[in-house]
């Protein structure tokens, strides 16, 4: 029986030439860690979906530099398998620190330092295109849960009138990461907060890069909230934290939907119970 090259691993050795796989139980299955000739080790990340590699591939060429070390660095790209060959950053996920520890709430300054670098990338004045893209997102995600029987037609009602009024807000807009929360947090020997996973990343509302970590993270330990914003500079002032809680119905709505497709029950009383409180 022939075997079947892995494309990842091919892509790879065209640009790193001979390279052996590391074994590692800490990555999952669609990231692969790679040592070349010289011991240096990096990862090759392969997308399913070919608009999130493009729009990964162009945050690491516009964006992501800025960050540094912060960030790993793209080192080529390959759209026929959709593979990003990227350096491997140090550390362990923040996801696995024990609950309500020093180094959890230390993992959460870390982390509102590196986002406040994001952010400060291209801060710009919103104007209408991002409250219309949101607003556009709450129809979205509503249409699903409501096609799926997961909310009633009068909260279906409910929740086109709230994106009416969103797509009204004035909000400012930055280069947002989109999926910040701890699993895409990589905490090194130096404590240090290093982020992954730039394939949502776009110009958006800036404070939508707090939502997931206020309305999934932060309600059990206020304390994370505290120490988050003591690393990125400022806390989210009135006017903020009104559109902070307006952007739990998108996290709701997406944790009741994305829970309902991939059988997460957890995910999806999450975003029921959430639904609940927002309404």
């Amino acid at each position: 029986m022939i075997a079947i090259a892995d494309p990842r691993l091919t892509f790879a050795r065209q640009i790193l030439g001979p390279v052996d796989i590391v074994s590692t139980s800490e990555m999952p299955p669609h990231l692969l860690v790679l040592a070349d000739v010289r011991d240096s080790l990096h990862v090759v990340k392969r997308h399913t979906n070919l608009d999130r590699f493009h729009r990964e591939t162009y945050a690491y060429a516009t964006w992501i530099p800025h960050l540094s070390d912060l960030a790993p660095k793209m080192i080529a790209a390959d759209p026929a398998t959709r593979s990003l060959l990227l350096s491997l950053l140090p550390g362990k996920s923040a996801d696995r620190l024990p609950s309500g520890s020093l180094a959890e709430r230390c993992a959460h300054r870390s982390a509102g330092a590196a986002l406040r670098e994001l952010h400060r990338i291209l801060p710009v004045e919103s104007g209408g295109a991002v409250p219309a893209y949101l607003a556009g997102r709450v129809r979205w995600w509503a249409g699903r849960a409501y096609a799926a029987d997961l909310i009633s037609k009068p909260e279906h009602r409910t929740l086109l009138t709230r994106a009416d009024t969103l797509a009204t807000l004035t909000m400012d807009g930055a280069i947002c990461h989109l999926d910040y929360q701890p699993r895409n947090w990589l905490v090194g020997q130096d404590s240090v907060v290093r982020v992954l996973d730039f394939e949502h990343a776009r110009l958006d509302a800036r404070v939508r890069d707090f939502a997931r970590l206020e309305h999934r993270h932060w309600r059990l330990d206020p304390r994370l909230r505290e120490e988050f914003f003591t690393g990125y500079g400022r806390a989210p002032n009135e006017a903020e934290h009104d559109l902070l809680t307006r952007f739990g119905v998108i996290e709701a709505l997406t944790a009741l939907v994305r829970g309902h497709e991939r059988g997460d029950s957890r995910l999806a009383v999450h975003g029921r119970t959430l639904l609940n409180q927002l309404f």
